[in-house]
């Protein structure tokens, strides 16, 4: 059966509104997705009926938060196909995922000399923790180039891989150009010289499977809110065998074994890095969000995906003064643009006053913006409940935008 996104729609109630007078059309699904049914439900009975902290309770509805706390690890276990649910870390998200890698795996065996490898188009989030830990260690980052098309120079990837190489870490999905890069060839190339590699995947949960056993991958970071759950939770993905080698990067209950004034003992893994009270809410959302998405059709969700994304890009490309900023061979889920004489902030503005919710600016990927010598885009991008009639309802309301302008 084909997948039917008008049926998809009716799971979210936030789209059920008008803006301005208008339909809603939400196209900044690469800010934050919009959240079904079932992870509202998920997060209402928790605090209606199960609230509760989780793992030291002694009463009932301990246990019920409990469980339900740690089934949601073990489906987003199942969701990237984990082999051991205690690789499972929650964290606040993406953002906190790698500034956790830096910390405790950077701080432990990256030094000075050492050498860490990111690419040119990367969110800040993968930027700023490496420059910081670079700063504190002496080691040195490297940047693999982008072509004007936005894809990974890995001709420039292999010049740069050496023994020195300690960490390579890469997005799987632009946010701000939606480039699909080849995160399995770059992991193998980098284990090959002793490299380990972090994944950010906030972009690429979402849109297709990912199979962290089958990509090899040491780390793989990720966002609830990216992926129809709450935000303020995500994960991190590390093998077991690193994550029992890491020091935690935060004390306090939860993560420890034994406290005294002669020295302190810490919890295994999971635990050792989940000090203090987690967002219990956010963890449970976040399982019920995994669960929604492994429970479509997904090979049918990505070809209806990339068939809208492709009538976008036709569209796109038929629109007299629109410049797409990014043209990939293989994209998913994004459409970044510039209109002639018209800054994004502007354009942005315009299609909001006719109902159409579009991101603009820099996107937290600065670098790339510099190398394209722009301020910035105005960014549409896709998600599950998106139709061919919020494709045609943007391009008409940016037709609109080019009279005002």
């Amino acid at each position: 059966m084909a997948f039917d996104p008008r049926a998809m729609r009716e799971q979210f109630p936030i789209l059920q509104q008008s803006v301005h007078g208008k339909p809603l059309v939400y196209l900044d699904n690469g800010a934050t997705t919009q959240k079904p049914n079932v992870v509202i439900e998920a997060i209402d009975n928790y605090y209606r009926n199960d609230n509760s902290n989780v793992h030291r309770g002694a009463h009932t509805l301990a246990d019920r938060a409990t469980i339900n706390f740690e089934n949601a690890r073990q489906s987003v276990q199942r969701f990237i196909n984990a082999k051991h649910s205690e690789e499972i870390i929650w964290t606040r998200g993406t953002t906190e995922s790698i500034n956790l890698v830096a910390q405790s795996f950077g701080g432990k065996f990256i030094g000075a000399g050492d050498e860490i490898i990111v690419s040119a188009m990367e969110h800040h989030a993968n930027i700023v923790p490496w420059q910081m830990l670079c700063e504190r260690t002496g080691a040195t980052l490297k940047v693999i180039p982008v072509s004007d098309a936005g894809e990974l120079d890995m001709d420039a990837f292999a010049s740069l891989l050496n023994s020195k190489v300690k960490l390579v870490s890469v997005v799987h999905v632009s946010n701000a150009l939606g480039t699909v890069n080849p995160v399995a060839d770059i992991i193998q190339q980098a284990h090959a010289v002793g490299a380990k590699v972090l994944i950010d995947g906030a972009q690429s949960v979402a849109h297709f499977n990912v199979d962290v056993q089958a990509l090899d991958a040491d780390f793989y970071a990720f966002s609830a809110h990216k992926v129809f759950g709450p935000t303020g939770i995500g994960c991190v993905y590390g093998k077991k065998a690193l994550l029992d080698d890491m020091p935690p990067v935060q004390g306090g209950g939860e993560m420890i074994e034994k406290v005294s004034f002669n020295g302190t003992t810490y919890q295994g893994l999971p635990f050792k890095f989940e000090s203090g009270t987690p967002n219990i809410a956010g963890v449970i959302g976040f399982g019920a969000a995994v669960e929604f998405v492994m429970a479509q059709d997904r090979d049918a969700v990505q070809a209806y995906e990339d068939e809208l994304l492709q009538y976008a890009h036709e569209k796109a490309e038929q629109c007299e003064g629109l410049r797409i900023i990014g043209t990939a061979r293989k994209k998913a889920g994004v459409l970044s643009f510039l209109l002639d004489g018209a800054h994004p902030a502007d354009v942005g503005m315009l299609l909001d006053q006719q109902g159409v919710a579009v991101r603009t600016g820099h996107h937290c990927a600065m670098p790339i913006m510099d190398q394209f010598q722009i301020p910035g885009t105005a960014r549409a991008s896709f998600s599950i409940y998106n139709t061919k009639a919020d494709v045609d309802a943007l391009f008409a309301a940016i037709e609109k935008v080019k009279m005002f302008l």
